[in-house]
């Protein structure tokens, strides 16, 4: 293997969490990483020696899903000049069936209650949208150490939470 492969091997695993966060869906996130690696062997000529891989390819990747989500946008646009407009504008909509998320979401409840009081504090204030230094001034602690609190919280969740 060269060495720019080699190079591009041992990044991947950063590039599956940050394509994850960018579909929000599993077989997408591996699609768009291959795809990534893709674009990035066939442009390894217009990478510059000593600059960030990473961030090179994680650059490769948002552009792709930027591109690939307008040009989806734009297959998705319906013109029609003829007579019946109301039909197609109709707001028809389905009806949602909500009990699923509403059980998840206790579940989700259910697992954040049982966590040790010294991350469930600063992760139910960080849930509500107050910002890692705002918590640390709360709790009177260092910003590392709440920030360290809500990473082990998140972590503890997602072994709790049953996928389905």
């Amino acid at each position: 293997m060269k060495e720019f492969e080699k190079m591009l091997v041992s990044n991947v695993e950063f590039l599956k969490p940050f394509a994850l966060t960018l579909t929000k869906d599993y077989e997408s996130a591996k699609d768009l990483t291959q795809e990534t690696l893709y674009r990035a062997l066939a442009n390894k000529e217009k990478y510059n020696v000593g600059t960030n891989l990473k961030a090179w390819m994680y650059t490769i990747m948002r552009n792709i899903f930027i591109n690939d989500y307008r040009k989806k946008a734009r297959q998705n646009v319906v013109l029609d000049h003829t007579s019946n407009d109301f039909f197609l504008d109709h707001n028809q909509s389905a009806v949602k069936n909500e009990a699923e998320s509403k059980i998840r979401l206790k579940e989700i409840h259910d697992v954040i209650t049982k966590l040790p009081d010294i991350f469930k504090h600063p992760f139910i204030l960080f849930y509500e949208g107050y910002k890692y230094n705002e918590i640390a001034d709360y709790l009177q602690e260092p910003l590392g150490t709440v920030k360290s609190r809500i990473h082990f919280a998140r972590k503890l969740l997602k072994e709790s939470i049953n996928r389905y």
